[in-house]
């Protein structure tokens, strides 16, 4: 069946649709990663948008559910140049297709991503809709384009009640903005007990439970419309807690503490993100997932200085808070997919919570 992929800009793409024919419309975003597609499609920081893979062939090894990192995915579409429908991997459980049709997720395959791709690097992120109607009204799809936007996607995704990952180690409150698994998990396997709580929990709630640490998770959407959230992470700040803020958390500490954010032209999506360490100088490979950065000409020297840069563009990649046991990073540590470079932050905030406990 054929399928069009209609941009804000009026290009239009025709190829093969592929998982649900339902119409959709999003934000359309591309991603750099050569593999972890289902970690992709499941993802919470991409509720709101469809995914451009710019990597030409996509689903070779099928689905493996125990590699999902959310209980559902969470994309509003999948775009890609090939789709492979005979998976070979010794793990592989079920196919692409069967997975999008499953989930109602609608998508397209057969165009030219690379051209695609090059549209929003070149005049941003922008607006889309996936369709199989043949006879689409180009002036109603228009208006359907420009009066969409993300909104509040964070009260979409989070948790409805908290839940305990149980450990013999330090107690952690995660706040769930749209957390991937391996965030619980890789505080889990270093001995950690792990409490998840949604993102509607009040700040006195979590201080209540004296945990040893406070992390802040990824999610989605423009930081600014989680207002509330940021009233209760200044109160976290305001305590002498050690926190550890990955991506959406980072950019609300920043906010919280009187800085500022913006959204970048067609953000950092993949797993092959250089950032450098400003204080070492050593550089990492990192994987990413965000459409905003934290403006670092906003910061207050006197409250959070850059920690982490961006190699390619020179964007904040993260903040050490002065005085504070607090550092916050706008990159994934815990990768899934993606390197795993970073995953020494997570022994970094277990640090902090040995040396608050034993000061």
């Amino acid at each position: 069946m054929k399928a069009f992929l209609i941009l804000e800009d009026g290009h239009v793409f025709t190829g093969r649709s592929i998982g649900s024919t339902r119409e959709a419309v999003s934000e359309i975003v591309f991603n750099t990663s050569m593999t972890g597609y289902l970690e992709v499609l499941t993802d919470p920081s991409y509720a709101g948008q469809a995914v451009v893979m710019t990597y030409p062939l996509i689903g070779n090894y099928g689905i493996c559910y125990e590699d999902m990192e959310s209980e559902r995915p969470w994309v509003d579409g999948f775009i890609v140049r090939e789709l492979s429908r005979m998976p070979s991997n010794f793990r592989c459980e079920d196919t692409i297709q069967n997975f999008l049709e499953k989930n109602d997720i609608p998508g397209i395959c057969g165009i030219d991503t690379r051209a695609l791709t090059k549209i929003l690097r070149e005049s941003g992120t922008m607006n889309g809709m996936i369709t199989t109607n043949e006879n689409y009204d180009m002036d109603e799809v228009m208006k359907k384009l420009k009066a969409y936007s993300t909104g509040d996607e964070v009260s979409k995704v989070t948790c409805r009640e908290k839940s305990v990952l149980p450990g013999a180690g330090y107690k952690v409150a995660l706040l769930d903005l749209g957390a991937k698994r391996n965030i619980a998990r890789s505080l889990n396997e270093r001995g950690c007990e792990v409490t998840i709580y949604p993102s509607f929990t009040t700040a006195e709630e979590i201080i209540a439970s004296n945990p040893d640490g406070i992390m802040l998770s990824n999610g989605p959407g423009d930081p600014k419309a989680c207002a509330q959230v940021i009233k209760e992470i200044r109160k976290l700040y305001e305590t002498d807690i050690p926190i550890f803020a990955i991506c959406l958390g980072h950019q609300l500490m920043a906010l919280a503490t009187g800085a500022d954010t913006f959204k970048l032209k067609y953000g950092h999506r993949g797993g092959n993100h250089p950032v450098k360490d400003m204080e070492t100088g050593r550089v990492y490979i990192s994987s990413q997932n965000h459409g905003y950065a934290v403006n670092p000409e906003s910061l207050d020297p006197k409250v959070a200085v850059p920690a982490f840069t961006n190699v390619n563009d020179g964007t904040n990649e993260g903040l050490k808070y002065v005085g504070k046991n607090i550092f916050t990073v706008q990159y994934h540590p815990e990768a899934c997919p993606g390197p795993q470079d970073s995953s020494y932050l997570f022994d970094r905030f277990l640090k902090m919570m040995e040396e608050k406990k034993n000061a």
